[in-house]
């Protein structure tokens, strides 16, 4: 790992650092970078905002558009989960080397690059005439986005240098985040309902040019002073680990789970994630250090993070396919019916930031925790006839969960490492999201392929159950996460 330097000539003449991209946790401030106005720099985090915002909405307003896809290219379920996983698969694969790239040719170029990339994918996605070219474009979607969410972080906190002030401004980039996932289905839903499911993609174009037009007026260009080196082997074997293994659990359920094709796939898995473990633990600046997963903390906020989008994507994608197929309900209903998710998201995605800051990571995760396993109880026994009441209770507890959730994830993983490691953390644990909502999909798709309208609910069971235990293990992560005894201090000796 590369270790910061101190800044040149600095004119207090002590060293500063600061957190600047997602694969070079540590980065001394450049001298010569002209300091920003107070006005300019929330520019800069609105702008950088509206990228993460369209990242993260693209990742579940697909969800509720799904059966109205299904019916307009004649494809089934199976098909559908490609059309969502081949964003975030690909997403997941390259967060931590495009962060690489944006440290050796520029953060703001890097970004641009991604805002193109996504924007001409996105109008692929909004003509598609097949399956195939629709989860190519998304593909290519997912390419473009890898640009975007770590890249215009490292952009933020570059443009940041007071401690107090970034801090705030990654408490805004955690809730627009939240806000992103959740308000997806509303979005989509109402979308589809008035222009067609093509729409959810056609949204993106003024999106992307304003953000393009925005980044060229107002975000600086700034690089690394020792940018990372690029580790090819590496982003290849974890591509194949994370790929083969999500789409064995997408095709499982067709190709069958002891067959042939399944059997050769899981010993590419295996040796594609021995060769990984090899290649990384050679190398001098590797993509993905493994020695973090030594710290338990860390290890836990990984997973905590996978729990959380599994949990999340399970939810949007089940919903989804039981209001729309199994009660008849319309795009735009189905997507209103996850409003209170969005609504209990977006309150408590800053009260979570709040009490990290006051009180640590403990208490929002245990809060998370409950709040997204009790919503998930609710509907582990749901039927055809379950009441809309329950139904709207149990999303608004799992939004609010979600809500609580992110903020001391990131916070956890991130303290249980040395300051050095700080980006490296971040990043890790933004690849872990994704990885968990290729996961959900993929999870909650082979539980209902091929089934029925009629027997959706009860299909769906095992997911609810799903969700409930990755609340249970938030708990668990709540647990690692609890403050360590200073053990420092010398005993004060007992008074006779």
């Amino acid at each position: 790992m590369v270790r910061p330097e101190p800044c040149r000539a600095a004119p207090s003449g002590r060293e500063r650092y600061q957190v600047t991209a997602t694969t070079h946790p540590i980065q001394p401030l450049d001298p010569i970078r002209p300091v920003l106005s107070a006005r300019r720099r929330w520019t800069v985090l609105a702008v950088c905002c509206l990228s993460m915002f369209l990242v993260g909405l693209d990742t579940t307003i697909v969800n509720v558009g799904l059966p109205a896809i299904g019916h307009g290219l004649g494809i089934g379920t199976r098909s559908l989960e490609w059309t969502v996983d081949a964003y975030t698969l690909v997403l997941a694969s390259l967060l931590i080397s495009s962060g690489a790239l944006a440290d050796r040719f520029g953060r703001r170029r890097v970004f641009q690059v991604g805002l193109v990339v996504f924007g001409a994918a996105s109008l692929v996605c909004a003509i598609a005439p097949s399956v195939c070219v629709l989860i190519a474009a998304r593909a290519v979607q997912g390419i473009g986005a890898s640009m975007l969410s770590p890249v215009a972080l490292a952009i933020v906190v570059n443009a940041m240098p007071d401690p107090r002030e970034r801090a705030q401004a990654i408490g805004v980039w955690a809730s627009v985040f939240g806000l992103s996932m959740a308000a997806g289905p509303v979005t989509g839903g109402a979308l589809i309902a008035g222009f067609g499911w093509r729409s959810v993609f056609w949204i993106n174009a003024p999106v992307i040019v304003a953000a393009l037009v925005l980044s060229a007026l107002f975000v600086p260009e700034s690089r690394a002073p020792r940018a990372q080196r690029l580790d090819l082997p590496g982003q290849a074997l974890l591509t194949v680990v994370i790929g083969v293994s999500v789409g064995v659990l997408i095709e499982g359920p067709r190709i069958g789970w002891a067959s042939l094709p399944a059997l050769v796939a899981y010993a590419i898995a295996a040796v594609a994630a021995v060769g990984f473990v090899s290649v990384e633990s050679r190398r001098s600046e590797p993509l993905m250090d493994l020695r973090l997963y030594r710290h338990t903390v860390f290890s836990s906020a990984v997973l905590g993070a996978v729990a959380v989008f599994v949990a999340l994507n399970v939810t949007l994608l089940l919903n989804t396919l039981y209001l729309q197929h199994a009660r008849g309900w319309t795009p735009l209903a189905a997507g209103v019916a996850t409003l209170p998710m969005a609504v209990g998201a977006t309150v408590c995605a800053p009260l979570s930031g709040r009490l990290v800051g006051r009180t640590g990571p403990r208490l929002p995760l245990v809060l998370a925790g409950g709040f997204i396993t009790v919503g998930g109880l609710c509907l582990v026994g749901l039927d055809q006839y379950t009441s809309v009441l329950l139904l709207l209770s149990a999303y608004l507890l799992i939004g609010v969960g979600f809500g609580f959730a992110n903020a001391p994830i990131t916070n956890t993983a991130v303290s249980g490492l040395p300051s050095t490691r700080a980006g490296v953390a971040g990043a890790i644990t933004s690849t872990a999201r994704q990885l968990g909502s290729a996961l959900g999909i993929a999870i909650a798709g082979g539980l209902v392929a091929g089934t029925a309208p009629a027997g959706l609910a009860h299909a769906s069971r095992p997911g609810w159950i799903l969700v409930a235990t990755c609340g249970l293990f938030l708990l668990l992560v709540a647990h690692a996460a609890r403050p360590k005894k200073d053990t420092s201090r010398p005993t004060a000796p007992q008074s006779r």
